[in-house]
């Protein structure tokens, strides 16, 4: 039963946000017609999003699977990641720390102070999936490892979005929800930077932009160009991005109309998602778990400020880019880094949000980069740390709260390793 409940609600974040939507307003008692429209609008949006973010990813993810091939040698990402044959051995011990550590998380929100639900689907089973591998690079195993990644897991359910919160609510203007994303520790950085150097009245949506120019206001157009642009430089410096044959440009304009697609798919999923899942929560908060917050993915967050968004990618990429082509020609870290195409754009577009919220057009821009020092800083560390066990995975998608939650869950388990076992 268990595994049934893993593998098919709690890691099918649809069903999962149907069914929460089902339930919040079966508590609060609307008819079946409202209940059964609910649910499936509520899934549909869930769906809609990850459509978007699913081919939004899939036009950056060659990039980074050009410049790990170039660097590492590596001939294949999938198995380069270690992500496969890592579950194969642990995914039981993660599934149930996943579980078990929900229900942690539930007795928190519902006993303390800090009222946060987490309902990014596919985050309830990477957090305990990088807790189990700290735990196993610490020699953690059976009960002692299980319970370790589901205490873990349930802190940062619970806290992280919690204490994000002003952040957030600072650019949506509505303290209805939360976010629940690893972006946390570089969006609070960025936050914090922006407030003391930039104006939050001059906003990134208040840009001027000439009339001839102004379809770069359209955040789906800008962001097609960016990647465009972004194709045409990875195909000069690393050719073999091209099948034999393919020609630069038109490679570019494919992913860069695929990539705008995918931001306008994933924006019109959100706007479905919060219309469905804010009202039906309610009743949630009302009746189980007085004054819960539902934390959502940080796409979420696209919605209220585009500009800032395509801002923090650029600025971020090129900024985390240039220190890692640095910190590998010197061997700084000791492993060799590749570029963080996606942490910079979601996590990082993130963060130039919650910066745009606390400053402005000059906070958005000064909290990216003192952000993209720190995310470079984090996915060297952990990537040291996960020498045995998800390295590489983490070398593609860390440099965030992953990373560091990460890092100091091994420090733990290191001590906890000492005294128990």
């Amino acid at each position: 039963m268990m595994a049934f409940i893993t593998e098919n609600i709690l890691r099918n974040p649809p069903v999962l946000l149907g069914l929460i939507a089902a339930l919040g307003l079966i508590v609060q008692r609307k008819n079946i017609a409202d209940i059964v429209k609910g649910a499936f609008i509520a899934a549909f949006g869930m769906l809609i999003l990850d459509t978007g973010v699913g081919l939004i990813t899939g036009t950056i993810s060659p990039i980074n699977t050009a410049f790990q091939e170039a660097i590492t040698g590596n001939e294949s990402v999938p198995d380069a990641l270690n992500e496969q044959t890592f579950t194969t051995s642990y995914g039981g011990d993660v599934g149930l720390a996943m579980f078990i550590g929900l229900i942690f998380h539930l007795l928190i929100a519902r006993f303390t102070k800090v009222k946060t639900i987490f309902l990014t689907g596919h985050m309830l089973w990477w957090f305990p999936f990088i807790f189990i591998a700290a735990g196993v690079e610490a020699d953690l195993s059976g009960v002692y490892l299980v319970v370790f990644g589901a205490l873990f897991s349930a802190l940062y359910w619970s806290f992280m979005p919690w204490i994000m919160r002003k952040y957030v609510w600072a650019v949506t203007e509505d303290d209805s929800f939360l976010i629940g994303h690893p972006t946390g520790i570089l969006s609070i950085i960025s936050g914090e930077v922006a407030k003391r150097v930039g104006n939050k009245e001059n906003s990134t949506e208040n840009i001027n932009v000439p009339k001839s120019l102004s379809f770069f206001r359209e955040i789906s157009v800008t962001g097609a160009i960016v990647i465009v642009a972004m194709y045409l430089v990875v195909a000069v410096i690393i050719p073999d991005i091209l099948a034999d044959g393919q020609n630069a440009i038109i490679l570019g304009v494919n992913q860069g109309l695929t990539f705008g697609a995918g931001l306008l798919i994933m924006l019109y999923g959100v706007r479905l998602l919060i219309n469905q899942i804010i009202p039906a929560f309610q009743g949630i908060s009302e009746k189980l778990i007085p004054g819960s917050k539902p934390a959502f993915d940080v796409p979420i967050l696209f919605n209220f400020r585009p500009n800032a968004v395509i801002i923090g990618f650029l600025i971020a990429m090129s900024t985390s880019t240039v220190l890692i082509v640095i910190a590998n020609s010197f061997n700084v870290f000791g492993v060799v880094l590749i570029p963080l195409v996606v942490t910079s754009f979601f996590e990082m577009g993130g963060a130039a949000v919650v910066g745009e919220g606390q400053g402005g057009i000059k906070g958005a821009v000064a909290g990216t980069i003192v952000s993209a020092f720190v995310m470079v800083l984090l996915v060297s560390i952990s990537a040291s740390i996960y020498s045995g066990t998800i390295q590489n995975w983490i070398l593609v998608f860390g440099g965030n709260d992953l990373s560091l939650f990460g890092t100091i869950a091994k420090w733990i388990a290191d001590l906890f390793a000492g005294v128990f076992m």
